[in-house]
């Protein structure tokens, strides 16, 4: 006899995963006990090297919805523009600094926010040096394939105007989209995934 299959359910609907979250910020899902604390929910310690900054990301949609089931991680060299990372040959980076960093937006505000330290400058694959910046990599609801982008820091004119990644952007109406103003010690960037203001994503 054949076996009825009706206890089956349906996955919920999420195009990143149904469970991103659980895997990935078990402790930001009300699950205790995988890991003391999320992985890269820590960049910084009392001993971290350089400027401390405050990141405010919102991911928002096509309607100017924020988004509150995203997942965001950035990537920044620390404040020497040294990556911890066992493929960097210029010099060791800062033990006391992570180098990475992963949170999920806030289901009722829809914001992440990340303690870390202002990057230093990094060299482009011409030796020309890069203006400060945190890589991003956004998952959520609808995206098929984690998007990257960049955020660049809005007092560092200077750099930015020598970037060598934003003096390659053609429209150059859009290069506001990866600049983040500055207000005290916190930067503010939303990522917006459609529409007249849409971020730029880079193809990696």
């Amino acid at each position: 006899m054949t076996q009825s299959l009706n206890r089956l359910k349906e996955s919920a609907s999420q195009t990143a995963g149904p469970y991103v979250h659980i895997g990935l910020t078990p402790n930001f899902a009300e699950i205790p006990g995988v890991y003391p604390e999320d992985l890269g929910f820590s960049m910084v310690n009392d001993k971290t090297r350089g400027e401390r900054v405050t990141i405010k990301v919102r991911v928002i949609d096509g309607a100017d919805t924020t988004l509150k089931d995203a997942l965001v991680e950035i990537w920044q060299a620390d404040a020497d523009g040294l990556y911890n990372s066992p493929s960097e040959m210029r010099g060791a980076a800062d033990p006391n600094f992570q180098g990475w960093g992963r949170k999920a937006t806030d289901m009722s505000t829809g914001e992440c926010i990340f303690e870390t330290i202002k990057p230093g400058r990094v060299p482009f694959r011409d030796g020309r040096p890069q203006a400060p910046h945190i890589t991003f990599w956004i998952v959520a609801r609808g995206i098929n394939l984690g998007l990257q982008t960049r955020m660049y820091f809005g007092d560092e004119e200077k750099a930015n105007a020598e970037d060598p990644i934003l003096q390659r952007i053609e429209h150059k109406v859009r290069v506001p989209t990866l600049i983040a103003p500055r207000q005290d010690n916190a930067y503010t960037f939303d990522i917006r995934l459609q529409g007249d203001k849409e971020t730029i994503f880079f193809d990696i």
